[in-house]
């Protein structure tokens, strides 16, 4: 089928692109859409399961009121999830089949481990959920609601450690073809980045949903300050970020560590260190990375405290990029500046969650305009987190996508740069479009308050799609 017009005038300035450079930037881009979706569904999904069981619990009807008013959200986020997901998949075959090769029999069982235990729960249950409360009975219904939350984790599980693997691989053996292949299982699930990749990334879904939650409600108490169902989401949110925030931080910072040890040139690149230090790093607050000149120009730093925070000791010594080859070295500058922006919307997250408590114990948490104000502008905050800290993740990692043992250059399909670049047209085209309106409707959705006798989806208009997508990551930004 030949191509539309437009994409026929617009692809010729791609002729001199590298191939590779437009498939990262594809998979770079529907990863970014689709990410958000289930960073969001993930959190809800323990959300709506909580609602459900306090108003089990308590009786309270502003608890399923909520649960109703939300579970709409859901749905529609859910939906967008797998859809955006789907897209992703195709592109291991597609701009990837060397890498698909490759790795297949490491990445594979991995991907189908996935589909069948999360993908299946949250197919099995999602339908009871969202149309069964009427149906099959209060206990029944909240056993599907927490099915689906139980499935959205099990997802996050399989999904973080097929890519926990390519950050840190072990367990595996190269057979006589070239392709990785599993030597022992257990060393291969449980990789040594896995479990601090699994808890930051999780309770960055907490905390991502406990901000849109906590934007909602206080938009709806900046109108009336005395709407049951505002309030009561508003405070959830409030405890969510107080006490999640900390440990988020503390998680961080640990699995900094784990990456110092296992792969330290993602941690020189994050830092801004082109050049070791003997006798103590610096921490390099902000600067403009030149990777040219191998320097940080107009850094603004504190001595010593790259070394403390990193190593516990002022003097320790901290190798640079100095001792890497050239070739060797991730794009430094999104590197460093896509970590210094996760981290700044932690330190917001959490001044955010102490605002909030210093309000809840003066009586003003729900009377206070400001900390509504704050509330609102932090909507977005978990997102641009999340998206943040993959982009350091993944763009960390270049210049492979096994870390070092397999090249990003060698993992992409013999494309030429013009097919790969119609195909991003296309992706963004399509992409801005869908998405824009699914997001409107989602916005239009939140901005009605709940209230008493709230429904559910309509039992008109079912969703038929489940699951997270087998697809959350692949072969690197």
């Amino acid at each position: 089928m030949p191509r539309p017009a437009k994409l026929r005038q617009v692809v010729p300035m791609f002729e001199g692109w590298d191939a590779v450079v437009l498939a990262r930037a594809q998979f770079a881009f529907t990863m970014s859409f689709h990410i958000i979706f289930p960073a969001f569904s993930i959190g809800l999904a323990s959300y709506l399961a909580v609602l459900e069981a306090l108003w089990l619990w308590t009786g309270r009807e502003v608890f399923i009121n909520l649960f109703n008013y939300w579970l709409k959200i859901f749905a529609v986020a859910f939906g967008m999830g797998v859809v955006s997901g789907i897209v992703m998949s195709y592109q291991f075959g597609t701009n990837w089949s060397a890498f698909s090769d490759k790795v297949g029999p490491v990445i594979g069982p991995l991907m189908a481990y996935e589909v069948l235990t999360a993908f299946f729960l949250e197919a099995g249950f999602l339908g009871v959920m969202l149309f069964g409360l009427k149906r099959v009975g209060p206990g029944l219904h909240f056993l599907a609601t927490l099915m689906v939350a139980i499935g959205t984790l099990i997802s996050a599980f399989w999904i973080l450690s097929a890519n926990s693997w390519m950050q840190t691989p072990t367990g595996h053996a190269i057979n006589a073809d070239g392709q990785f292949v599993a030597a022992d299982w257990l060393k291969v699930i449980f990789n040594p980045s896995f479990p601090y990749r699994l808890v930051h990334m999780v309770l960055a879904a907490y905390l991502t949903t406990a901000l849109v939650v906590g934007a909602v409600g206080a938009w709806h108490l900046l109108r009336d300050r005395h709407l049951a169902g505002a309030r009561v989401m508003f405070s959830m949110a409030m405890w969510m970020a107080t006490l999640v925030a900390p440990i988020q931080i503390f998680a961080g910072d640990q699995h900094g560590l784990n990456t110092l040890e296992h792969q330290p040139v993602k941690i020189m690149a994050m830092e801004g260190h082109f050049t070791s230090h003997k006798d103590g790093a610096p921490l390099i607050l902000f600067g403009l990375p030149n990777q040219q000149a191998a320097r940080v120009d107009y850094a603004v730093e504190v001595p010593k405290l790259g070394s403390v925070i990193l190593k516990h000791s002022p003097n320790a010594p901290m190798a640079g990029l100095d001792t890497v080859p050239r070739e060797n070295w991730p794009p430094v500058a999104i590197t460093f500046w896509s970590f210094r922006i996760m981290v700044g919307m932690g330190l917001l997250m959490l001044a955010l969650g102490l605002f909030s408590l210093l309000m809840r114990v003066r009586g003003t948490l729900y009377d206070s305009r400001l900390l509504h104000l704050f509330a609102v502008a932090m909507a977005p905050a978990g997102f641009v987190a999340v998206l943040a800290g993959w982009i350091t993740t993944e763009v960390g990692r270049q210049p492979f996508t096994v870390y070092g043992l397999l090249r990003t250059v060698d993992s992409a399909s013999p494309l030429a740069a013009p097919a790969v670049a119609s195909s991003l047209i296309a992706f963004i085209i399509v992409y801005f479009i869908v998405f824009a309106a699914g997001v409107t409707y989602l916005l239009r959705l939140m901005a009605a308050p709940p209230h008493p006798g709230e429904q559910g989806p309509s039992k008109e208009a079912p969703i038929r799609t489940a699951g997270i997508t087998p697809a959350t990551q692949g072969t690197g930004s």
